[in-house]
């Protein structure tokens, strides 16, 4: 479960945007979608992410932040005992959108579908 707790005691105010950064930057990857929004690698890296919001909206009852997010890809080998090819780490991007209650700070997070 994603919870946004700083950033919704934040909302309204200035903070907001280095609240949900931070929580975001934060979070555990594997809450995350990075996995379908790899392009360069094959894995998804244990290293956190970099998040920059790109946009806020408001809708009754949620909060919507659009952030890029950057993180680490690997790119390993066939892992037999002669392989000698290195993990190999590649910085990979992607945007999601993370849909947050105005009431209890859930959050969901889902990745952002090609909006032309």
């Amino acid at each position: 479960m994603i919870l946004f707790p700083k950033a919704l005691a934040a909302w309204r105010t200035d903070r907001f945007a280095a609240a949900i950064k931070e929580e975001i930057e934060h979070l555990d990857t594997v809450l995350l979608p990075l996995e379908q929004a790899l392009t360069r690698s094959s894995h998804v890296g244990t290293d956190r992410v970099g998040a920059t919001i790109l946009r806020v909206e408001t809708e009754p009852g949620r909060i919507r932040v659009k952030a890029g997010l950057f993180y680490t890809g690997i790119i390993v080998g066939c892992s037999c005992a002669d392989d000698p090819t290195p993990l190999d780490e590649q910085v990979e991007y992607c945007e999601v959108w993370f849909d947050i209650d105005c009431l209890t700070g859930e959050g969901k997070a889902t990745p952002v579908i090609d909006e032309g």
